[in-house]
């Protein structure tokens, strides 16, 4: 298993991750995503810990805090062996309170993570989504107290647009408050838009990527083909309303291209889409999501081998799509002003 640097920090995570969405099975998403109990997790994490992935990601709204509460569980024993990243900010109960990130709430949700965890800290604390109520100031003062007392020992963001992130750090800088040093964002074949503003910061600003539904919320994991209907196991029948949309034209042109190339290589569809992550700029750890011992076994095998670079190009020109304004006149501008030679 290679190691990477998250962002700028001199924390190195490993760069494939698990997550912990499929445990639990409480609620429609959830329970489309899988209903893995504490047997089940504690042979996963075996499996994983085997192949050198030693970071486990969740969140508190996962299955209403069982998917912590399991992999607390699955872990007794082998905390020091390790990483564990959560997220809070979306709702996770009925008060007024209950939502945010604001000091009240993320006190509260850190402190209920830690006991459903079964840990005194979590290594990787990252904001499920940006609070655009709560003052900046309020939320980084608030995790800097956490970091001091040994609670958090790193913290990022999930789901901010570059002007969240950018901000962010900003005030970080201007009071010494800890930076966010990963981004959890959706990146994928069939999903691209991290690239146009979110990868530049990263590079610019040491955030790392850490990457969520790398196989396109299900649709890149070799089940899905033109002309056939949906698998019956396809977890797109009770989730697809949640996830990233894509056109059908858009997916096919993309599919494609991976099953030429997972024929070329002898690699699965899947293992050929996370590889591609892998080459990306600023893409510290992929956050891979197994139902069974058998899913996981195949992402894993996402590693230790590399796509070729022509490879690399015919899914880059098979899943480019024109980008959003003001990229491409960006792009534009710059094809139109090349450096002198």
């Amino acid at each position: 298993m290679e190691y990477r640097r998250l962002g700028a920090s001199g924390l190195k995570v490993p760069v494939l991750s698990f997550g912990t969405g499929t445990f639990g099975g409480v609620g429609k998403l959830f329970s489309a995503w899988g209903d893995t109990d504490v047997a089940a997790a504690r042979r996963l994490v075996d499996i994983c810990l085997d192949a050198g992935l030693t970071l486990f990601d969740s969140a508190d709204v996962y299955s209403a805090g069982a998917a912590e509460s399991i992999l607390g569980e699955a872990i007794k024993g082998r905390r020091e062996q390790l990483l564990i990243s959560t997220k809070a900010t979306f709702r996770a109960g009925e008060g007024q309170n209950d939502v945010g990130s604001s000091r009240f709430h993320l006190i509260r949700s850190v402190e209920a993570a830690l006991k459903r965890l079964g840990t005194d800290r979590i290594d990787l604390f990252q904001l499920h989504g940006f609070d655009a109520v709560t003052p900046i100031e309020e939320v980084l003062s608030t995790l800097d107290d956490l970091v001091r007392a040994g609670k958090l020992r790193y913290v990022g963001c999930s789901n901010f647009s570059g002007w969240h992130l950018m901000k962010s750090l900003a005030v970080a800088d201007r009071y010494g408050y800890p930076r966010y040093v990963a981004h959890q964002a959706y990146y994928s074949l069939i999903g691209r838009d991290y690239e146009h503003e979110l990868m530049p910061l990263g590079i610019d600003q040491g955030v790392g990527a850490v990457v969520w539904s790398p196989l396109g919320w299900g649709r890149l994991t070799g089940k899905i083909h033109r002309g056939k209907p949906l698998p019956k196991d396809s977890r797109l029948h009770g989730s697809a309303e949640f996830g990233p949309p894509v056109s059908d034209d858009h997916l096919f042109r993309v599919l494609d291209a991976v099953e030429e190339i997972a024929r070329e290589t002898g690699k699965t569809v899947p293992q050929v889409a996370i590889n591609w992550l892998l080459q990306r700029p600023t893409v510290a750890t992929v956050v891979l999501g197994a139902r069974n011992e058998e899913q996981l076994e195949q992402n894993l095998g996402a590693v230790g081998w590399n796509l070729s670079a022509e490879q690399v190009a015919r899914l880059d020109a098979a899943s480019e799509q024109t980008p959003p304004y003001p990229y491409w006149h960006q792009r534009g501008f710059e094809e139109r002003n090349p450096p002198p030679v």
